[in-house]
């Protein structure tokens, strides 16, 4: 069955129960788990509250402390149940291109990631990241909600 699966996340609590679930069935398949997580590069232009108030110095440091914190919490979850575990953290200016190409680069054969399940105009003014990757993924994907 699968034996890499590659674990998006974004530090919200949906995607930290998706590292819970996702080691649960890592575990049960004796597969190992690499989990990531995707930071636009900075951008002059920006709406993003800490891209507009950080210069790029600041950007790239308060980025890389996030990432190491969401990445340190789901690699010590992982651990805890008995599943190997590696963890990046990529920069790209399209997430879900980003995980594509990581879940290629990395040999995985499952991604597995969370959605928040919006709907209507929520679902087309927000987008989905979720929906992009399964959008344009061929490789299969595991969603949780």
């Amino acid at each position: 069955m699968y034996r890499h699966i590659l674990v998006p996340i974004d530090g919200s609590p949906l995607s930290a129960s998706a590292v819970g679930k996702a080691a649960a069935l890592a575990k049960a398949l004796g597969a190992r788990m690499t989990v990531m997580t995707v930071t636009e590069p900075f951008h002059v232009l920006a709406v993003d509250p800490v891209i507009v108030t950080a210069t790029p110095a600041e950007y790239e440091r308060l980025t890389a402390e996030h990432a190491g914190r969401y990445l340190s919490a789901a690699e010590a979850e992982v651990a805890a149940a008995g599943v190997r575990c590696a963890t990046l953290h990529v920069k790209d200016e399209h997430t879900y291109q980003a995980i594509i190409d990581t879940a290629a680069k990395e040999g995985c054969d499952l991604i597995a990631m969370s959605s928040h399940g919006r709907h209507g105009l929520a679902a087309l003014l927000v987008g989905s990241e979720t929906i992009k990757v399964l959008t344009h993924s061929k490789i299969p994907v595991l969603v949780y909600r």
